[in-house]
């Protein structure tokens, strides 16, 4: 059974992820974060197999949790979800092994991640 944690500030956001995963994936656990705190407090509890991350969010972005995303579900995969196209965002993604995915996300990207690790 596959888990998947979705970390966004932005309900709607979380809405359209979660409509996109069960749609295509129906069998699998879906958990929700609104910030780093509770992103960090799921993880620890459930090790999910599966993070898609936004950068923005109040208190602590994307990049400064992933590390200690990463600590908790060291077999896990990371996305990092950002409207921010900035190159030093895509090389930091890319350094901490955070595949990234530009907003706005459609339900090819989410897809095409998704099947990417499953396959």
């Amino acid at each position: 059974m596959t888990t998947i944690l979705l970390v966004d500030d932005s309900h709607i956001s979380r809405l359209m992820l979660k409509a996109i995963i069960e749609n295509r994936f129906p069998e699998w656990t879906i958990l929700e974060a609104e910030n780093a705190r509770v992103a960090l407090d799921i993880a620890r509890a459930h090790t999910p197999d599966i993070i898609t991350l936004d950068m923005n969010m109040p208190g602590r972005d994307g990049l400064t949790i992933a590390p200690e995303l990463q600590s908790c579900c060291p077999d896990g995969h990371i996305a990092l979800l950002t409207g921010n196209l900035q190159e030093r965002v895509r090389s930091k993604a890319s350094e901490q092994g955070l595949t990234y995915i530009a907003k706005p996300i459609t339900e090819d990207k989410i897809l095409d991640y998704l099947e990417g690790i499953i396959a």
